[in-house]
């Protein structure tokens, strides 16, 4: 019998960049420019593989003092510049949960909108609404960092 709670929690995130879809969407997938901000929590650098096309996977490890954490995942949809879709794995043991990001153009603006489902415990959606919330903010300030003013960013070693 399948189980009733596969599935069942979702997060999402919205944030307003000051620069268009294809600038926002450039910074997201660009692996190098993605080591400079995807750093929650205690991650003070970021290494990243991107294999970005439909089938493709990917590599990410955020490294802790402690620790490394390898996220893995294939790409479902890329289509440029207003969305991705990818698996989302922490480690091998884990279920694939599914992330979509939308880049949603608004005049010189993009909202960008990332929704994480496919979560089983609430628990762990809660940890990741909180990661992907200081992931967004560290990416919005990044982009504002491009368009001209300042921003943290992962630390260096």
């Amino acid at each position: 019998m399948p189980d009733s709670t596969e599935g069942k929690y979702q997060l999402s995130i919205r944030r307003r960049m000051p620069a268009s879809r294809e600038v926002v969407f450039e910074a997201w997938t660009d692996p190098r420019r993605l080591s400079e901000w995807m750093c929650p929590g205690d991650i003070v650098s970021a290494e990243a593989q991107l294999d970005l096309r439909v089938g493709g996977s990917y590599r990410i490890v955020m490294k802790s003092k402690t620790q490394d954490h390898v996220h893995t995942g294939v790409y479902q949809v890329v289509d440029p510049p207003s969305k991705l879709v990818f698996t989302w794995t922490q480690n091998e043991k884990e279920v694939p949960t599914l992330v979509t990001v939308e880049f949603i153009a608004h005049g010189n603006e993009t909202e960008l909108v990332l929704t994480h489902e496919r979560f089983r415990d609430a628990d762990v959606m809660k940890r990741y609404q909180g990661g992907w919330g200081t992931i967004a903010e560290k990416f919005a300030a990044y982009i504002a960092e491009s368009m001209g003013t300042t921003t943290v960013r992962c630390s260096t070693k």
